[in-house]
């Protein structure tokens, strides 16, 4: 990577750290009275988006401790640092809710089940997570070292991110809640404005 080209991967994460101080900490909301627990099922959108998000937040946020503690390029690991905060923060308001809508924080359909509202959640089996990393690719990146890893890391975070905004899309097509919308708008945002850093700092990489 040339010298020149590092200076603008961080002026472009700074803007994008902007965009999600101004929605909040990694795009949470604050938001008023959480829906009552008759408002929310077990099989909806709503508790299923609280669900699988948690989990695959969980995934990144593991994605984003390994390559810290493989790289020392700045750009790289203020990111990662940023993934861990703003996502592990918004896994524990998605169990928040879950506790106070008195449902369990796993179900018994598949992942991604609740996908294309109620009536499509009974019975239907669910095609698995968009955008998740495989075990064999957890494994990889954390045998990765440097610039390796980055590029690595960079190319799974942008996969998993492309997968997140689709989860936050069905939840906004399907969500009862106001609190589940307004937090996968932001999901929505945040993550869509860090692919566009991320395909950057990946090319600075090439």
């Amino acid at each position: 990577m040339t010298t020149a080209a590092r200076p603008r991967g961080v002026l472009v994460l700074v803007a994008v750290l902007a965009l999600l101080v101004g929605v909040g900490v990694g795009g949470t909301i604050a938001v008023g009275r959480l829906a009552s627990t008759s408002e929310v099922t077990d099989f909806g959108a709503d508790a299923g988006f609280a669900r699988d998000m948690q989990t695959h937040h969980l995934q990144a946020v593991e994605m984003a401790f390994a390559v810290r503690d493989d790289t020392d390029d700045e750009a790289v690991r203020t990111l990662a640092f940023d993934i861990i905060t703003s996502q592990q923060q918004q896994a524990g308001q998605m169990y928040g809710w879950l506790v106070q809508w008195g449902l369990p924080q796993t179900a018994s359909r598949a992942p991604m089940a609740w996908v294309g509202g109620e009536h499509a959640a009974h019975g239907a089996s669910g095609d698995g997570m968009p955008g998740m990393a495989t075990p064999a690719q957890l494994d990889e990146l954390r045998a990765a070292r440097g610039v390796e890893a980055e590029r690595l890391f960079l190319r799974l975070m942008i996969a998993h991110h492309e997968g997140g905004v689709q989860m936050a899309d069905a939840a906004l097509a399907d969500a009862r809640t106001d609190e589940v919308r307004t937090l996968a708008g932001a999901i929505r945002r945040a993550q869509t404005a860090e692919i566009t850093l991320m395909e950057q700092m990946l090319a600075e990489r090439s």
